[in-house]
């Protein structure tokens, strides 16, 4: 399976701005510039979509992982973090936090907490990040 997306990137870092695209339209040229990562502007960066792609994956490959064990989350609700920071070489995502706040029927702490990490470590997106990944799970 592939999946793709696009940049478009128009003029200098600075003053320059770009859309980013998605095939199957859940992003249609969304605007980005350095502003938009830097700055606090409106607009998305490559830093949030990669947020948003730790968070669902590591959701999705949790809820195989209860399944497999034979728990059915009622609610996995999952927040990804992404740190990036300036290095002698450049910038570099160093860090991706996932903090997760699960309601799950009849599983102990301990259960979930194993399950958890186990999800954290086989996600491709985990596997995929040259970054410490860290994880705060809380089941409610």
């Amino acid at each position: 399976m592939k999946q793709n997306a696009s940049a478009l990137w128009q003029g200098s870092l600075k003053e320059g701005s770009g859309t980013l695209s998605t095939a199957s339209g859940a992003l249609i040229d969304k605007p980005y510039s350095f502003k938009t990562r830097f700055e606090g502007e409106p607009g998305t960066n490559p830093e949030e979509l990669i947020g948003a792609a730790h968070a669902g994956c590591f959701s999705m490959a949790l809820s195989m992982i209860l399944g497999k064990a034979g728990f059915t989350p009622d609610q996995l609700e999952t927040t990804a973090t992404i740190s990036l920071e300036q290095k002698d070489d450049g910038f570099a995502i160093t860090t991706s936090h996932l903090d997760l706040t699960a309601t799950i029927s009849g599983i102990t702490e301990e259960q979930f907490q194993e399950l958890a990490g186990q999800a954290k470590a086989g996600c491709p997106v985990s596997k995929l990040l040259n970054a410490e990944i860290t994880l705060t799970a809380k089941l409610v």
